[in-house]
């Protein structure tokens, strides 16, 4: 599952991948849900450890599929608001950079093929793009 976040301005916050799949790639924050864990809290504690932001979830995005070596996931992602307007973003766990960015900056990631696959694509089909 990922975490949708927005600030005030409307810029999406991306991290960048350290680890396997996406290593060195743009994408949403997110990751596994633990055993007992619910989705909502898999994605506050996976933005948490990637982003060091507290966010709250408000509502279930979209699933995409991702396909692996011999598996396909299915990928549910959360809108979710920030919990709290005084945070900076840390990259932190699987994430080595963290940004929020506006339309003309992902716009750029993708254009350079630096954004994982179907995550342009996903947020386009949500109506879920950081504003101009």
């Amino acid at each position: 599952m990922g975490g949708l976040v927005h600030d005030a301005a409307g810029r999406l916050l991306l991290i960048r991948r350290g680890h396997a799949p996406s290593a060195g790639l743009w994408s949403v924050p997110g990751g596994r849900v633990e055993p007992g864990e619910s989705e909502p809290d898999a994605v506050v504690r996976e933005v948490r450890e990637e982003t060091g932001l507290r966010v709250r979830p408000v509502s279930v995005a979209g699933q995409v599929r991702i396909a692996g070596p011999g598996v396909l996931f299915t990928v549910t992602d959360w809108r979710c608001d920030l919990a709290g307007d005084d945070q900076t973003p840390v990259a932190g766990d699987d994430a080595v950079d963290v940004a929020f960015v506006d339309a003309a900056g992902l716009t750029a990631l993708e254009d350079a093929g630096r954004m994982a696959p179907g995550v342009v694509a996903a947020l386009t089909g949500w109506g879920l793009l950081p504003r101009r």
